[in-house]
């Protein structure tokens, strides 16, 4: 098992080459791409492993602020930027409708992991994956009312729902061993089951980038404008939440927040969009992998000065 507590130690270096083997090696992506639902699946069991029920479920207030947090993540600030799109009557652009879906989904399946990563408690970052996951079908109601051209949101409901069920059956199989088998891990087993958790995103982002490859030689001006916008709409929500909670609460629970804000599960609307706007999102869906794998490498010092 020496191997998967190298890939603990390394971790953020391997991420890292997840991305560039993603991009160099596009026949591999290719080849990942069908894997990718067993590969979150994978990802999800892993995290709650490695945190357990007790801590998964937190005390009532902590459950009171995860809901407080997913309005305003999940409602408040879609139907904002909704709004200033259509004051500057830009609704119609594809940047607006990557942002505005980006913002209306639900925290990305590996949240946990990321906050693993930079070296933070992943509890409330669990805890806003289950309950984000589970609200999605109500709170892109009014996102999808004003964007009619998506088509309905009952259109995304089953894919929820089905996202919905692999979370509950991945947490619901990893409670049950820790409550069982493994009710006190020790150090090693704990560093082992981050090595494992490293490795799995790390294959599961050359999957997510296979849309990348073939635009850095086909489309290389339009790739850097996406990569940009990615960047800013994944690391600055995680910069002004930080920021804003600093000294409004315990500093160990301010990176959950902050990485669940500028990392969403924004691949689960590509069932309900109309097929001449796949493309487009496609794209910005790989470049927004760049700065979500390299979150640990660039803010774990930032994160680690905010506790």
């Amino acid at each position: 098992m020496s191997p998967l507590l190298a890939c603990a130690r390394h971790a953020r270096w391997l991420l890292v080459a997840g991305l560039v083997a993603g991009v160099a090696v596009p026949g591999v992506a290719s080849a990942v791409r069908p894997w990718l639902p067993e590969l979150v699946a994978l990802m999800l069991f892993l995290a709650a492993l490695r945190i357990g029920p007790r801590r998964a479920v937190g005390a009532l207030h902590e459950l009171r602020e995860t809901a407080a947090v997913l309005l305003a993540w999940q409602l408040a600030l879609p139907l904002a930027a909704l709004a200033l799109f259509a004051a500057t009557g830009l609704l119609g652009q594809p940047v607006a409708l990557a942002l505005i879906l980006m913002l209306a989904a639900s925290p990305l399946a590996g949240s946990p992991n990321l906050t693993m990563l930079v070296g933070a408690d992943p509890a409330p970052a669990l805890r806003l994956l289950i309950l984000g996951t589970a609200a999605l079908p109500l709170s892109v109601i009014p996102v999808f009312w004003a964007l009619p051209a998506l088509g309905s949101a009952a259109a995304v409901s089953g894919s929820v729902l089905r996202l919905l069920m692999t979370i509950g059956l991945a947490a619901g199989l990893a409670f049950a061993l820790r409550l069982t088998l493994m009710k006190a891990p020790s150090e090693t087993a704990l560093a082992r089951m981050d090595g494992l958790s490293a490795l799995t995103m790390t294959v599961m982002v050359l999957g997510l980038m296979s849309a990348v490859g073939p635009a850095l030689s086909e489309r290389p001006l339009a790739l850097a404008g996406w990569l940009a916008l990615a960047c800013a709409a994944n690391l600055g929500p995680q910069c002004v939440v930080a920021l804003l909670l600093r000294g409004r609460m315990p500093g160990p629970r301010i990176p959950a927040l902050a990485i669940t804000a500028g990392n969403r599960n924004i691949a689960l609307f590509l069932v309900a969009l109309p097929p001449e706007t796949t493309d487009v999102l496609l794209l910005f869906i790989g470049c927004y992998q760049v700065p979500m794998y390299l979150t640990p490498l660039l803010m774990t010092r930032f994160y680690a000065r905010l506790r």
